[in-house]
């Protein structure tokens, strides 16, 4: 519609998915573009050209929006490569017209330890000791995939700058373009000495042969507007990790070179120019041999490199182990069987239920000299046995909780579930830890996060609500009434209530049979656009001891937010709210019906705003 708008004689619209097809057919009718654009619901490299083809003839003009964050990963080079042999004319132009990819290296302690596992030190009666990962797991290039975070919510003082920005490769997207495997160094000088660990990357595209009209996703320290930077969640920024940190020296020469086949893009550190050296820089994509990069993802790397959540599960532990302490530790791929064990417990057993975290963890017991002594149980915790506890009763039940499959927080209550399934397995007076969980909510007013949820309404002129009212079909089926993860440390939002617990968890006894129900409302204390209400899990260890996935610390006078930076947080919007069409007299309260389902483990909401009036919205 754009491009007709600007004077197209006529435009073929590609869209693979029939949903959005189908409203594009009515958003186009509607805008009154019928006789001049046709819709073909194919992907593009099926599209046919020719007397009975989909076009009768090549376009002149190429006009996409085929990228991601890493700007290749969604198959843009591939497609273009089609388009160019099969769909448009040989001098075509295309909009937009080149990308350019950028890298920075830097030398980060916390995002190298989205990477690679610390020592670990623990504190015993006996002295330190300290929990060192298996060499292979240091040796690890690491998972091959791209870590795409909100750069400009990592703070300045996180990491060094251990190179100026790098113009890496561009491709020109009006000529023909392969998606052969190809590799661009780039030589530079340290700006200081460090450890190189970690490449930021990002990319920007010149819309027009010229390139008067850029669009960037630099991070503010190296965008050419910092009070003008736009907000993104479609595209972010890069964070790639080098196979092993490198030590770098202050202006000695040294090469990046980043490395791309058809879909990813991985980099590597070089000294000299492998070019001169007749190096192959035409090197096979990283792929993790570990395991540990295919079992625990970036946030669980740093969770376990918290040295702060040690110390916290040691004293916790300290607490309740006994010189005769049977434990069975349940989580996923966990260090708390090792903390057990280093703090005098007299057998531990754990439970993994994936061979392949089976292996992992028994690699990093045998690194510590602790394969003997911890006892690892390849099975279900539903499914054990007596004799896979060797004939022993438990007396203490661990767990951080953690499990791989957990999308929400309250999905790791599966551990109450094991703690039902095994409570044949306890002596009647054992411990568990953590003893409680409890679900607390929050109404918050997002910065930016909630554009994720607002309508379009009236685009670049065009009506395009026929899309927005399909959008909300979707959500009323069953979304709209349901939370959604996100890692609320990337997206900063105010409190404008203060935390209010909604439900407790008491993991001393057995899942009930009934559910368990609670309503209430949450009094606002801030002005401000109550966006959403969001939700996390605080994990009682002991009736001194609790450890939150939400809130580090209590919101500040302005209401501003510390999130657990491991964790994802639950967030409920409040669809009336993010419709800017649509005003609100400003609530003075939320209302919430929660209800936890002991027989599905699912835990359904819904949330209210009422105004002073008595009106709910």
């Amino acid at each position: 519609m754009m491009a007709v708008t600007a004077g197209a004689d006529f435009c073929y619209a590609i869209e693979v998915f029939k949903p959005m097809a189908d409203a594009a057919v009515k958003i186009v009718e509607k805008n009154g573009f019928s006789d001049k654009i046709k819709i073909i619901n194919k992907h593009s490299t099926e599209v046919t050209v020719g007397p009975d083809g989909d076009m009768p003839c090549r376009a002149n003009i190429l006009v996409t929006e085929l990228f991601d964050t890493e700007l290749i990963g969604e198959g843009a080079l591939p497609s273009y490569e089609h388009a160019h042999r099969h769909l448009v004319q040989e001098n075509c132009e295309a909009v937009p017209h080149r990308a350019t990819v950028y890298a920075q290296l830097v030398e980060s302690r916390r995002m190298w330890s989205w990477n690679k596992l610390f020592p670990i030190h623990v504190q015993t009666s006996l002295g330190e000791q300290v929990i060192v990962p298996p060499l292979e797991l240091e040796r690890c290039p690491g998972a091959p995939s791209v870590y795409d975070i909100q750069l400009n919510q990592v703070s300045p003082a996180d990491f060094t700058v251990l190179s100026d920005v790098l113009p890496m490769f561009s491709v020109d997207f009006s000529k023909q373009v392969s998606s052969s495997a190809a590799c661009h160094s780039r030589q530079f000088e340290p700006l200081v000495s460090g450890r190189a660990q970690v490449v930021l990357s990002w990319w920007d595209i010149e819309m027009d042969p010229e390139g008067k009209i850029k669009c960037t996703m630099a991070p503010f320290w190296a965008h050419s507007d910092p009070e003008g930077l736009q907000w993104r969640d479609h595209w972010m920024q890069c964070v790639y990790f080098l196979s092993q940190e490198e030590p770098v020296i202050q202006g000695s020469a040294l090469c990046l070179v980043a490395h791309h086949d058809d879909y990813c893009v991985w980099y590597s550190l070089w000294r000299t120019s492998p070019e001169k050296n007749g190096g192959d820089l035409h090197q096979v994509r990283p792929v993790c041999d570990c395991q540990a990069h295919l079992l625990w993802n970036r946030p669980r790397f740093g969770e376990l490199n918290d040295q702060d959540r040690t110390d916290q599960y040691v004293q916790a532990l300290g607490t309740v182990l006994k010189p005769d302490s049977i434990c069975l530790c349940v989580s996923d791929g966990s260090l708390l069987p090792m903390l057990a064990w280093h703090l005098g417990a007299k057998q531990v057993f754990t439970v993994e239920c994936s061979a392949a975290s089976h292996r992992l963890m028994k690699k990093i017991f045998k690194a510590n000299h602790l394969e003997e002594k911890i006892n690892i149980i390849e099975k279900r915790s539903e499914l054990l046995t007596p004799a896979d506890l060797g004939g022993k009763k438990v007396s203490l039940l661990l767990g951080e909780p953690f499990f791989t499959t957990s999308l929400l927080p309250w999905h790791n209550l599966y551990f109450w579930y094991v703690r039902t399934a095994v409570d044949q397995h306890l002596v009647p007076s054992a411990i568990v830890m953590p003893q409680a969980a409890s679900l607390h909510a929050m109404v918050v007013e997002f910065r930016d996060l909630w554009r994720i949820r607002s309508p379009c309404g009236d685009c670049e002129g065009f009506d395009v609500h026929i899309m927005d009212d399909m959008v909300k079909r979707a959500l009323d089926f069953r979304e709209s009434r349901e939370a959604e993860p996100h890692p609320l440390w990337e997206y900063p939002c105010r409190s404008l209530s203060e935390p209010q617990r909604i439900l407790t968890f008491d993991f001393r006894q057995l899942v009930p049979q009934q559910p368990v129900r609670a309503e209430g409302a949450i009094e606002l204390r801030r002005p401000g656009r109550s966006h959403g209400a969001v939700l996390w899990m605080d994990y009682h260890l002991t009736p001194d001891s609790t450890v939150s996935t939400g809130l580090l610390r209590p919101a500040g006078d302005k209401g501003d937010c510390c999130w657990n930076p491991h964790c994802k947080q639950a967030v409920y919007f409040f669809s009336t709210s993010l419709d800017p069409r649509v005003p609100l007299s400003s609530p003075q309260s939320v209302t919430y019906t929660v209800e936890f389902r002991p027989h599905t483990g699912d835990i359904t909401m819904d949330f209210r705003l009422s105004d002073d009036l008595g009106s709910v919205h």
